[in-house]
C-alpha cells in the first residue's frame, strides 16, 4: 500500500529549520540530524535538504508494489519525469496534473 513516507522540506538552514519542526511537531533528530523521525508509528518523515525541491516520497514495499503504484498514478494523471536517475535508483520521478514532482520509493530495496 503506497504512503507518504517522507516530507522532503527545502531549506537554507535545516539545523534552525530541524529545531523549529522537532519541537513544533514532537519529532526527534536521527543519526543523521537532516532527518526528523516521529515519536509514534504511522507519521512521516521530514527530510531537511539544503539542494533538493520540497515534494513528497511516496513508499511502497516492493519492486511490483512500486511499478504497479506508479501506473495507478499514471492513469490518475500523474507523469513521467526526464531524470537522471543513478544506476541503483530505488525511486521513479513523477509529477502530479499541475507539475509538482514527487517520488514513488521501493523501501524494500537493498541499500
Amino acid at each position: 500500500m503506497i504512503r507518504i513516507g517522507a516530507i522532503v522540506l527545502n531549506t537554507a538552514d535545516p539545523e534552525r529549520a530541524g529545531a523549529f519542526w522537532s519541537h513544533a511537531l514532537g519529532y526527534d533528530r536521527a543519526t543523521n540530524p537532516d532527518f526528523l523521525v516521529p515519536q509514534h508509528s504511522g507519521a512521516s518523515r521530514f527530510h531537511l535538504d539544503r539542494t533538493d525541491r520540497t515534494h513528497l516520497d511516496l513508499w511502497t514495499d516492493s519492486k511490483a508494489e512500486q511499478r504497479a503504484e506508479v501506473e495507478r498514478l499514471i492513469s490518475l494523471g500523474a507523469t513521467r519525469v526526464d531524470w537522471d536517475y543513478p544506476e541503483d535508483a530505488d525511486f521513479i520521478v513523477l509529477a502530479d496534473p499541475t507539475g509538482n514532482l514527487f517520488c514513488v520509493i521501493d523501501i524494500g530495496a537493498p541499500n
